[in-house]
């Protein structure tokens, strides 16, 4: 499929950082500065930004998606534009920066662990108004993702877009993945909380935000700024709080094929959890869901080679298709 363009309403709209990732992958992949050169398992390139993953993933799961963010008018941007107009993502508000060029992103993977380098380029230049306000009016749900690396463009217009969503009936979600200046938020941060509905950090990003070292601690602060709290655990599975109590989701014990890598993992999850909240299922079995679609997407390089359909994802989380 090509040249996508989805007329509103969507079922989702994912909002935040489009970029291609080049993934390293080997049994030692740490430079040697020296000009020494080094070989290594693969070099791929692949969807990359944590928004560009999450929307790929939904729209394998059956949902009508649509993105915005900000490219460049280069080969990276050509290269994002195409992977997800076949993949089905609406990209009609992917926002076109002809003085800059795409982010980019490389990540060395080694095992369960990565280390990551971005240049940003266009991705920091979103803007809340470069979002279409019928997408933001009509979507059943709107997910942010990397709020830390658009903080300075996005987030002063964030929660006046998060509160539209709302008021028109739709849900909400925020990953806001790590912050690379360490701060971990503040007042405009407990602003965009106070219209989130989800909040998905993974564990490490949980301690950093709420400033707790145990994650049940962890937790309690950060459902007292307003949200749910769904924490992603990686291969141990999920932790999930709302007004029902505490909840551990365990990964699925059973997926084909090998471990290969978790890039995209966490983002791959987000996916899994909203199509699972937009199919009316509680936020435990959704973050079942999550973590099936999450698991799977481990076992091929890069976050969407192997993001599965809906009916894999509920046979992996053992939910009854309805």
């Amino acid at each position: 499929m090509t040249g996508v363009e989805i007329v509103a309403p969507v079922d989702l709209l994912v909002v935040g950082d489009c970029n291609p990732d080049v993934l390293v992958l080997g049994a030692d992949v740490t430079p040697e500065f020296g000009q020494r050169e080094k070989l290594v398992s693969g070099i791929s390139l692949v969807v990359g930004g944590s928004a560009a993953i999450t929307a790929v993933a939904a729209a394998r799961l059956g949902l009508r998606v649509a993105l915005a963010a900000t490219i460049g008018a280069d080969p990276a941007g050509d290269f994002m534009l195409g992977q997800l107009r076949t993949a089905g993502v609406d990209t009609s508000a992917v926002a076109v920066r002809p003085d800059l060029a795409t982010g980019m992103t490389v990540a060395l993977a080694h095992g369960s662990d990565r280390a990551i380098l971005t240049a940003t380029g266009a991705m920091t230049s979103l803007r809340a108004d470069d979002v279409p306000a019928d997408l933001v009016r009509t979507a059943r749900h709107v997910h942010v993702s990397s709020y830390f690396l658009l903080e300075q463009s996005l987030g002063p217009g964030l929660p006046a877009l998060l509160a539209t969503a709302g008021a028109h009936g739709a849900t909400t979600s925020l990953d806001t993945n790590w912050d690379p200046a360490g701060r971990w938020g503040g007042e405009l941060l407990r602003a965009v909380l106070a219209h989130t509905d989800v909040l998905l950090p993974n564990e490490e990003e949980a301690a950093r935000l709420s400033g707790e070292s145990a994650l049940d601690a962890a937790i309690a602060s950060l459902t007292s700024a307003g949200p749910a709290v769904v924490v992603k655990l990686g291969g141990r599975g999920a932790m999930c709080a709302d007004g029902d109590g505490l909840r551990v989701i365990p990964a699925p014990s059973r997926l084909e094929g090998a471990f290969v890598d978790a890039i995209g993992a966490g983002d791959c999850f987000n996916a899994g959890l909203i199509a699972g909240l937009l199919r009316g299922l509680d936020l435990p079995a959704a973050a079942a869901l999550g973590c099936a679609v999450g698991s799977a997407s481990t076992r091929a390089a890069g976050g969407t080679a192997r993001a599965p359909d809906l009916p894999t994802a509920l046979r992996l989380a053992g939910i009854v298709s309805r």
